[in-house]
């Protein structure tokens, strides 16, 4: 056992940041001697005297033998894993290099339709043929939960040449399918079940939260510490356990897609975000969940139908065995608003900032950081837009169902060949049934609905569309207006 009291990298960059000395390296502020007055007076020069580089005495990222490397085994004990890796370049790079380091060009891999965009960038570094599986759909909700084991059994048997699987476990929504099971049929194929746990890095520290993805039997999961956990944003973790993979590919992959430029401000939050969790980890999420219950259980009162994603011992489905109580979802479609608009209104008008909205629902993300006095504004904000804004219903329909349903992938390209192909600009009409050569990503719900080597149909087209007119914004695309598309010349 290590003694997780240790903070190595956090010690050593307060040593540096306090050590009298002339600075002839970089950053080129010097400690804060050259920022701004503007940015000093809002962060203070405290910050930027520990904004410092790769020093002798603060270890190298991509070879540590140091404090990295003592911080690194402290957090692979915590986490349980059997190595891990700091990210400063966020979970999107972790993504990336962990199908950079199990698939090659032309190497087929296991996933779900609904990725995150790193994963299609992973694709798209690597070469590797995406065998996409579809989510279990929830059609009274709209809402797309996990892959099943089902799936991921058909798929493989279908594509045993396959190199790896990959999962989200938790969904957006704090949903988490079966993930032993998926493991278990993954490893029977001998290879490695590869877990995008972005939204679970607080799983392992409290019995009441879902199994983390590691005990349940993934071979390697990314997790961002500063979305959940007390970490600056961009603050990442990959944890790998077995020997299904290996793990100097992993490094060299890393080496690929992370800055040669770390900042230890980030890499120093991971080590206090680890010992704060290994030491206090269980009593600050008995807290959380405690709040997450007060929230969820008033707001319930409130307008009627407020966290619809409730698994129930025997009512389970393989796409959705547990929920992160952390996560709260509000169904709002009932006061008469969608999300976008109930979204707005709290933002805007009642001080209450929503993780991210959907058509029927608002969902909260509830962490170690939050207060009683947030759920107090937070149900406050409930119950101002129960009392003044239910009105009936125009009904709509879903959008997450035409995600789901709507896989168009051609087969006949990989997303690497796609996006680096030569292609044209059309008008976005004249671009149905020709083949994308860019990532388009609506927000919401975040999930890239065409990539480099989809067939763009009709139907894609009125969703897209469908999400701009309800007030959603694109990104990934060179056109974000949605005027035209990049498509592969014919």
């Amino acid at each position: 056992m290590l003694n997780q009291n240790q903070t190595p990298l956090l010690d050593a960059l307060k040593a540096n940041a306090a050590r009298p000395h002339a600075p002839f390296y970089t950053p080129g502020h010097k400690q804060g001697e050259g920022i701004s007055q503007p940015l000093a007076d809002l962060l203070g020069k405290a910050v930027f005297r520990a904004d410092l580089t790769e020093l002798a005495d603060l270890d190298h990222l991509f070879a540590p033998q140091g404090v990295i490397q003592e911080s690194q085994q402290l957090a692979a004990e915590a986490f349980g894993a059997s190595q891990t890796w700091f990210l400063v370049n966020g979970s999107t790079c972790g993504v990336e290099a962990a199908i950079l380091a199990t698939c090659g060009a032309g190497d087929k891999i296991i996933l779900p339709r609904n990725v995150h965009s790193s994963a299609i960038a992973g694709l798209i570094l690597s070469g590797a043929m995406p065998i996409f599986v579809n989510p279990e759909y929830d059609s009274a909700l709209d809402i797309a939960h996990s892959i099943t084991p089902s799936a991921v059994q058909s798929a493989l048997q279908q594509h045993p040449d396959a190199k790896a699987v990959f999962a989200i476990y938790p969904t957006y929504y704090g949903v988490c399918g079966d993930l032993s099971a998926i493991a278990h049929i993954t490893h029977q194929y001998n290879i490695p079940l590869l877990v995008d746990e972005a939204h679970g890095a607080h799983f392992a520290f409290h019995p009441e939260l879902p199994t983390p993805a590691l005990a349940a039997g993934a071979d390697l999961t990314v997790q961002s510490i500063h979305k959940v956990l007390g970490a600056l944003t961009q603050a990442s973790m990959l944890h790998v356990q077995g020997n299904r993979i290996d793990s100097d590919r992993i490094s060299k992959a890393l080496q690929l897609v992370q800055s040669t430029s770390p900042s230890y401000l980030l890499l120093a939050s991971l080590d206090a975000a680890r010992q704060q969790m290994a030491l206090h980890g269980n009593m600050l999420m008995s807290r959380t969940l405690q709040l997450a219950e007060e929230a969820r259980t008033r707001i319930s009162q409130i307008i009627g139908l407020s966290t619809p994603l409730v698994c129930k011992q025997g009512m389970s489905s393989s796409g959705f065995v547990a929920l992160d109580k952390t996560r709260l979802t509000v169904t709002v479609s009932n006061l008469g608003l969608t999300g976008f608009e109930a979204d707005e209104i709290l933002d805007e008008e009642l001080g209450v900032t929503a993780e991210f909205s959907s058509l029927q629902h608002l969902t909260f993300i509830i962490s170690l950081g939050n207060t009683y006095a947030d759920i107090e504004q937070l149900v406050q904000g409930f119950t101002i837009l129960a009392q003044g804004y239910r009105h009936n219903l125009t009904l709509r329909t879903p959008i997450c169902q035409n995600l789901v349903s709507r896989m168009g992938y051609s087969g006949h390209y990989s997303p690497r060949e796609a996006f680096f192909a030569v292609s044209e600009t059309l008008p976005l009409a004249k671009t149905s049934d020709r083949i994308c050569a860019e990532i388009v990503c609506p927000y919401p719900p975040g999930i890239p609905v065409l990539m480099p080597g989809e067939i763009i149909t009709k139907s894609v087209l009125d969703y897209l569309q469908q999400i701009q007119t309800m007030g959603g914004f694109i990104s990934g695309c060179v056109d974000t207006s949605l005027r035209t598309l990049k498509v592969m010349k014919e």
